[in-house]
């Protein structure tokens, strides 16, 4: 296997496997003794979901979220620098897309080591598919203000570059707040507004719907508590 820092994907729910990965994916990740990830626990589950087999004790586990240090990040790629072959593995999706594996991607180009992105679902690029909207040009957003009127004014945003430059606007929310999410949408948003709503994406459940604002209106469809992406488009 080619020494590099290889950027694993995981399942977006419980999907099996052999469902949404390739088998080559299964290859790499049993070469691999080093792994930089978004949470050790989910992490080493997904190992043991690859592969049962695995022997969890001797891998190494370097942790990479919001509270990691940039001296801690910059020393975790030593292995890598050693000829030793790496992973990144965030909590679900494909890392460093949204996600805190970029940073250590930043510093692997910045030394010239080699990074290898591997096939794996995307909610982003899936609920772009699933839409209808344009996929030339499209812009993800994370999550947007809590404060209500800051919320409104950045949606009014989104919406005035759906009309002023044709693009594609996504943006999550924390899923116990996705109600309150759809209702600022439907209040804020013009009636002819298209919005595509994606939730639970690959997994049981699968929801992929888009509707004008008017139509959305009186017929929402139960989103407590479920992994939910929002587009809007004209």
């Amino acid at each position: 296997m080619e020494v590099a820092l290889y950027l694993l994907p995981v399942t977006l729910g419980d999907t099996a496997i052999e469902k949404v990965l390739p088998s080559y994916n299964r290859e790499i990740i049993v070469g691999i003794k080093h792994f930089i990830v978004e949470d050790v626990r989910s992490a080493r589950r997904f190992l043991k979901k690859v592969d049962a087999d695995i022997n969890i004790d001797e891998l190494t586990f370097y942790p990479l979220n919001k509270h990691t240090s940039p001296e801690d990040i910059a020393g975790y790629l030593t292995p890598l620098a050693q000829g030793n072959a790496m992973g990144v593995i965030s909590e679900a999706g494909c890392p460093a897309v949204a996600d805190p594996g970029a940073d250590v991607v930043a510093i692997a180009q910045r030394r010239n080591l080699k990074v290898v992105p591997l096939v794996g679902p995307s909610s982003i690029i899936l609920s772009v598919m699933g839409s209808g909207f344009n996929g030339q040009s499209f812009a993800f957003h994370g999550y947007l203000p809590i404060d209500p009127a800051d919320r409104t004014r950045r949606l009014k945003e989104l919406e005035a570059r759906v009309y002023s430059e044709n693009q594609t606007q996504l943006f999550i929310e924390t899923p116990y707040r996705n109600h309150k999410m759809l209702e600022e949408i439907l209040k804020t948003c013009r009636p002819q507004t298209k919005l595509c709503i994606a939730a639970n994406i690959t997994c049981e459940g699968e929801y992929i719907r888009t509707k004008t604002v008017k139509e959305w209106k009186g017929h929402l469809p139960d989103l407590n508590k479920i992994p939910c992406i929002f587009l809007i488009y004209k």
